[in-house]
């Protein structure tokens, strides 16, 4: 996860612009003087206060957040292989086991990308594009995982063709990560960083286009399904609804990205308010996304903790 880095050449950036950074993303004032970028974060009139709260509060944010991740996960997988006859629909184990694989992979790399915030990437850009890739991979298969598991009973059973949804579903989730590690790279050997193109590139705006439909729109859809359809209402009663805590807690990210577009490409009026609002907003949206990780195995466990201390599950 990158920290407050000049922007890659190639990038048209104009005196005083703003720019937003990798995946906990801030907004950097930035003045030009020929062919290089400097950064200034007093750049009048604007003063860019996220930049050094980013650096103070990702570094432990991230670390915590993995450790959190890292025993939920575990513990999860651990009662799955342990209670199978208490991972019934809608929470099955099979959907469940991959949804914790999927938590697993994405808080792996927070550790990485913690000491990255505090001492800059020096990985080079073949590193930071295969994190960018893991890193999506891991939310879109997520998405697509909760998707399937809402709309069908395709997980009661693992058989022949819930094996073969699950191995599509990951191997389409890969395919849609892949424009987010072509527009990631290395900034000034200092950073690994979200954009690097620019903003009306093709492939960021395919991949922008992607995390719109993944985290915003196939949220929104699915709510108004459940909304239409009593079958899929009924199956929130019965806790179905725990595995949509993902789509909840990565949409206000995408819809920072929709706004990071419009004020990059002259769509809104780019002041310097708009700007740092945007800087703030979209920063948190992705600290409250990076939190899936640890939250959503953690209420998974409590449901069925719950449920076996009423009795609703059965004896191990």
């Amino acid at each position: 996860m990158g920290n407050c880095v000049p922007v890659t050449p190639g990038i048209p950036e104009t005196p005083g612009s703003l720019h937003l950074e990798e995946i906990m993303d801030n907004f950097s004032f930035y003045d030009n003087y020929g062919n290089e970028t400097l950064l200034d974060y007093d750049a009048a009139p604007c003063h860019n206060h996220f930049c050094p709260l980013f650096q103070l509060v990702a570094p432990p944010f991230l670390a915590a957040t993995s450790a959190v991740a890292a025993v939920a996960s575990g513990s999860l997988l651990v009662a799955l292989a342990r209670c199978p006859q208490a991972w019934r629909w809608p929470r099955s184990r099979a959907l469940l086991a991959q949804l914790a694989v999927a938590t697993a992979l994405f808080a792996a790399l927070l550790p990485a990308l913690a000491a990255a915030a505090v001492r800059g990437w020096h990985l080079g850009t073949a590193p930071c594009r295969l994190t960018h890739l893991l890193w999506h991979w891991s939310v879109f298969a997520q998405a697509l995982l909760v998707a399937s598991g809402s709309c069908g009973r395709a997980w009661a059973r693992w058989e022949r063709r819930s094996r073969r949804l699950a191995a599509g579903l990951w191997v389409v989730a890969l395919l849609l990560a892949t424009p987010a590690a072509l527009v990631s790279g290395a900034a000034a050997g200092s950073g690994c960083v979200r954009r690097n193109v620019a903003v009306l590139a093709p492939v960021y705006l395919l991949h922008l286009a992607l995390c719109l439909c993944l985290l915003l729109l196939l949220p929104a859809g699915l709510l108004l399904a459940a909304l239409a359809v009593p079958s899929l209402r009924a199956s929130w009663a019965t806790g179905a609804g725990l595995t949509w805590l993902f789509l909840g807690l990565w949409a206000p990210y995408a819809a920072g990205l929709a706004g990071e577009f419009l004020l990059q490409a002259g769509l809104l009026e780019p002041t310097c308010g708009s700007f740092q609002h945007f800087d703030l907003a979209l920063g948190l949206g992705e600290g409250l996304g990076v939190l899936h990780c640890g939250l959503g195995p953690l209420a998974l466990l409590l449901a069925w903790g719950c449920r076996r201390a009423e009795g609703a599950a059965g004896g191990c």
